[in-house]
């Protein structure tokens, strides 16, 4: 079968099961029933500094920190100048704290300091900002910006390779292949999407097969 095809069917089968799919500093559980409200991103600051605080940690505890931190510094400019400190004592839920209460203070000076207080649209400049890599560019271009990006983080490689859309040794070479593959209109969706997916049923150890809908899966253990 035509790649393009099963990407797109994989896609609309997603859709249907997790309808909000995922974002930085979301809580993962707000479309299943949980009595916990999300956290709003409102621009692409905060979307940034999620991607950040999300490296590494599980998405309930980046949620409880972006929810402390954003209702007490939500722009560049209030976490730029906050004490690091008290960035620690809001953020501890996420995994090395410490240094991320650094960095994301340091980005937001950047910000503040070459960008007017605005944080880049493009590719380029926002991987010139410390601890920016592809995938924290592309979801601030997707979730800041609403720009048709495909972020790919261990989920997205994992579950593309595993499905057999794509064969690649690492995430910039995912995200290539799926940009030749994947409908333009369903780019922003891959991340969202295949995270909940890869949290829930395609876990990286022990994937629970036989709650997936893909039988044509070449990893498929049942």
């Amino acid at each position: 079968m035509d790649k393009r095809k099963i990407a797109e069917d994989v896609i609309r089968t997603l859709k249907r099961v997790y309808p909000s799919g995922a974002k930085p500093g979301k809580n993962p559980h707000s479309d299943d029933g949980s009595t916990e409200k999300d956290i709003t991103l409102l621009d692409p600051f905060q979307v940034l500094i999620a991607t950040i605080l999300s490296q590494r940690t599980r998405d309930e505890n980046t949620h409880l920190a972006c929810k402390a931190l954003f209702a007490r510094y939500p722009t560049p400019g209030s976490l730029a100048a906050a004490r690091i400190e008290e960035i620690e004592s809001l953020i501890k839920p996420v995994g090395f704290y410490h240094i991320k209460a650094r960095r994301i203070n340091e980005v937001s000076r950047l910000i503040v300091e070459r960008f007017n207080g605005h944080v880049p649209e493009d590719m380029d400049t926002l991987l010139t900002l410390p601890g920016v890599g592809r995938k924290t560019a592309n979801c601030v271009l997707a979730y800041g910006f609403n720009r048709d990006a495909i972020p790919v983080d261990t989920h997205v490689h994992r579950i593309s390779n595993r499905l057999g859309l794509v064969t690649t040794d690492d995430p910039e070479e995912t995200e290539v292949e799926l940009s030749r593959i994947v409908r333009r209109k369903d780019w922003k969706d891959i991340n969202t999407l295949f995270v909940r997916f890869g949290q829930t049923v395609c876990r990286p150890v022990s994937p629970r097969c036989r709650e997936c809908p893909f039988t044509f899966c070449r990893s498929r253990r049942v």
